[in-house]
């Protein structure tokens, strides 16, 4: 099954930036897409747009720190679309600081979130893939996870994770599950707010304001990736400002 059209998606982080976006240009393509994420006003939002739209969305709470909510999230696809086609694991966090400030709660969080949160989507949707004898992991990492700079030890590590799950993923998925990993750059989300430390999180938003590209630029590379015929895996896309360093 190729092309976009029909298809069901499954997306984590969805009430807002790259996942809304992402949402949006999908459903207007022609999928059936599940949107999940914490906020439950977001989802809600985001889907009336959808149908408003003349598209198909069902929203449901969904905290990828939990593993039963992961499940949650593919049964409702399975059950209201008989199917998943693309699970779509964009949720993520970024409360970055250096380590001398010792937080470990965000540490915590961001292993959670960014890493256990991957591991919960493949455990829900892999079976299910297996099943069906097709599938598509599409996840979100990061620039982060390509090249560490000061202030994003934790946050790099996470993403770097994120990058070394997948690519074993792809490696063990066979030739019916395809895995895609897509790592953007600065983009113009609110992933400034999530740190806790003034000066970094000044330095993040002067560094957005001056550099940052839409998330409509990520949702077209997801796009594009899902699109392909089902023998064309494309396996990592970067996406960042040409004026980033």
């Amino acid at each position: 099954m190729s092309g976009i059209d029909g298809k069901v998606v499954a997306i984590t982080g969805a009430g807002s930036g790259i996942g809304e976006a992402t949402a949006l240009l999908l459903a207007e393509r022609g999928a059936r897409v599940v949107l999940g994420g914490r906020r439950t006003e977001p989802l809600a939002e985001v889907a009336a747009r959808i149908e408003k739209a003349g598209g198909v969305a069902v929203p449901i709470r969904t905290d990828v720190t939990r593993r039963e909510d992961l499940h949650a999230l593919v049964a409702l696809a399975r059950e209201r679309f008989g199917r998943l086609d693309v699970l779509f694991g964009n949720a993520g966090v970024g409360p970055i600081s250096p380590l001398d400030d010792l937080r470990v709660d965000e540490w915590d969080e961001m292993v959670d979130v960014n890493v256990k949160g991957l591991l919960h989507g493949i455990a829900a949707a892999l079976p299910v893939f297996r099943a069906q004898g097709s599938g598509h992991f599409v996840t979100t990492a990061s620039t982060a996870g390509l090249r560490v700079a000061p202030n994003m030890a934790v946050y790099a590590g996470t993403k770097f994770a994120v990058r070394a799950i997948c690519e074993g993923l792809r490696q063990e998925a066979g030739d019916s599950v395809r895995v895609t990993t897509v790592s953007p750059g600065v983009i113009a989300t609110g992933f400034a707010e999530a740190s806790t430390n003034s000066r970094v999180r000044e330095q993040i938003t002067d560094m957005r304001d001056r550099l940052a590209i839409p998330p409509d630029a990520i949702a077209r590379a997801v796009a594009f990736a899902i699109e392909q015929p089902a023998a064309v895996d494309v396996n990592e896309i970067v996406v960042r400002p040409t004026a980033q360093a």
